[in-house]
């Protein structure tokens, strides 16, 4: 058991987020800086009342739900391979690069994300809801933009430095 333990949270340390807007990862839950597993494998030495609860499971929510939930809720949403600061393909990684310019600058965009690896049901769920195939998949202000090469493209245009600057008057005046 100890070892599936340590198996578990090295693979969280790959994906730890280092900004405070990275978003929860199914089966982990990062605070300070730890990854804390909330999934525990099937072990049969495991008494019911320390396993944890899947809070999902027993609620009404479907994935979907919280798909439309964190696209509605969060200025600017990406599903990607990864986190922020650990993406796990170069899509994911130019995606979040183009992104994290405008919070250097000056305008402050919030980045919220989701990794897809650890959850094929998630992954799904991201992909029926945008009719989207391929990720990373970038949501601003509710609305599917597309991945990584639209992100870019946008960038290098200006339209997306026009499409994010109503977000960021809106941070300042929070």
């Amino acid at each position: 058991m100890a070892k599936a333990l340590s198996n578990l949270l090295f693979k969280g340390l790959a994906g730890l987020p280092a900004t405070r807007t990275s978003r929860i990862v199914p089966g982990f839950c990062y605070q300070s800086g730890m990854a804390y597993a909330t999934t525990v494998p099937d072990d049969p030495d495991a008494h019911e009342d320390f396993k944890p609860t899947n809070k999902l499971e027993n609620s009404v929510l479907s994935l979907r739900d919280v798909v439309e939930q964190d696209v509605q809720q969060n200025p600017v949403m990406i599903y990607m391979k990864g986190l922020p600061d650990v993406p796990q393909c170069g899509f994911s990684a130019l995606a979040v690069k183009v992104l994290k310019l405008y919070g250097k600058c000056s305008l402050y965009v919030p980045l919220s994300a989701r990794s897809i690896l650890e959850d094929a049901e998630l992954k799904n769920a991201v992909k029926s809801f945008s009719n989207w195939p391929t990720f990373p998949q970038i949501f601003i202000k509710g609305e599917f933009i597309g991945g990584s090469d639209i992100i870019l493209s946008m960038h290098q245009s200006g339209e997306l430095k026009e499409k994010l600057k109503d977000i960021a008057n809106n941070q300042k005046t929070e």
